[in-house]
């Protein structure tokens, strides 16, 4: 079988859809070596997508070549079945007599409009419905995401199959006390923290977080904060100097990815009380690195979770408090969550997720 695959995320994304299409690609290659696997991106960048060939235009006009011109790419290379990994397919597939399934990660962008400009929202809702409309199968990242497939464009549950994703093989591997000791010295981390990853931005949802932490009062316990920066940021930093948590609480804007998984086995717990997201990536990344969890209930995290995590609801800050409360001090608790987590991560693994794909893509072919 001749798959290929839409890896411009993948070539050109260090996080979110990069990962996710790196991984596929990854796993595919490993447990279904006896297909022939063809990646085409519009741009290249070998050093986030190391030992892998691509197909890239041989013109300016990338935009175009991603959404149209690659067809004629895929009738010459005999391309079988073409895979969108993040959201949308060329058009023309169908009339190529090409297979299609794509990948729909999320649609927040229906659900907190006001988080996004009016024209991102309008292309992603034309792009989204389309390529589910247009591809032969869907596949959606969690349940929450295929509800929200057939409540917001009407498509057909029977041709949306739910396939989970794992993290990075980083997160698998144990770093040790020395790596984490280092890491702990490089950011300054002398007490025991509660760690918590991703975008500084309004749906994340750090602000009530940091908080539900001040109100906690736990002993001897720092909150950190990784990930990218947004104007959202400036309201948890007025919150820091109005509480005087200067030294209770730290932001990382530019952490070294290399640096996540000794951050991750260094913490006490892991909080992610994001309002909503498609899957939660962070939740598995801490479940491998047998970290305890307090995730938000209300979206798709009990899924990414399962029973690793305790869930807060992250619209009450009360809420939020007596979880932290409980998992910080409840050791058999912490205990407990560690273990069912290594038991839940197992379900994510990538053969388990390379055969669920693999049956997908015969299925329609």
């Amino acid at each position: 079988m001749k798959i290929g695959f839409d890896a411009k995320r993948a070539f050109n994304n260090k996080t979110g859809l990069g990962n996710y299409s790196r991984f596929v690609i990854e796993a595919l290659e490993c447990y279904c070596s006896e297909n022939q696997y063809i990646t085409y991106t519009p741009k290249l960048n070998d050093s986030l997508f190391k030992h892998h060939k691509a197909i890239i235009p041989q013109h300016s006009f990338h935009s175009y070549w991603r959404s149209v011109g690659v067809v004629n790419d895929l009738k010459r290379d005999g391309i079988q079945l073409f895979h969108g990994l993040s959201n949308e397919l060329p058009i023309g597939l169908r009339k190529a007599n090409i297979r299609s399934v794509v990948t729909i990660h999320d649609l927040i962008f229906i659900r907190y409009p006001d988080l996004y400009p009016a024209i991102d929202r309008f292309f992603y809702y034309h792009k989204f419905k389309s390529a589910c409309q247009n591809a032969d199968a869907v596949v959606a990242v969690s349940e929450q995401t295929k509800r929200d497939i057939v409540t917001f464009f009407g498509i057909d549950p029977q041709k949306i199959k739910v396939v989970y994703q794992d993290c990075d093989a980083a997160f698998r591997s144990r770093v040790g006390v020395e790596g984490i000791s280092k890491i702990k010295q490089k950011y300054g981390l002398d007490q025991p923290y509660i760690l918590s990853v991703g975008t500084i931005e309004v749906r994340k949802n750090q602000l009530r977080l940091v908080q539900a932490f001040y109100e906690a009062n736990l002993p001897e316990a720092m909150l950190v904060l990784v990930g990218g920066t947004t104007k959202y940021q400036r309201q948890i930093e007025q919150f820091i100097e109005q509480k005087n948590l200067k030294n209770k609480v730290k932001i990382f804007n530019k952490v070294p990815f290399i640096d996540l998984p000794a951050l991750y086995q260094g913490a006490k717990l892991f909080a992610y009380t994001s309002v909503f997201e498609g899957f939660g990536i962070p939740i598995v990344e801490a479940l491998h690195s047998q970290v305890p969890v307090l995730a938000a209930s209300g979206s798709c995290l009990e899924e990414a979770g399962g029973d690793g995590a305790i869930y807060s609801n992250p619209l009450i800050v009360s809420d939020i408090v007596q979880g932290l409360s409980v998992l910080w001090n409840d050791i058999k608790l912490q205990k407990k969550l560690t273990t069912n987590g290594q038991r839940h991560v197992q379900q994510l693994a990538s053969s388990k997720i390379a055969q669920d794909l693999m049956a997908i893509y015969e299925s329609i072919l």
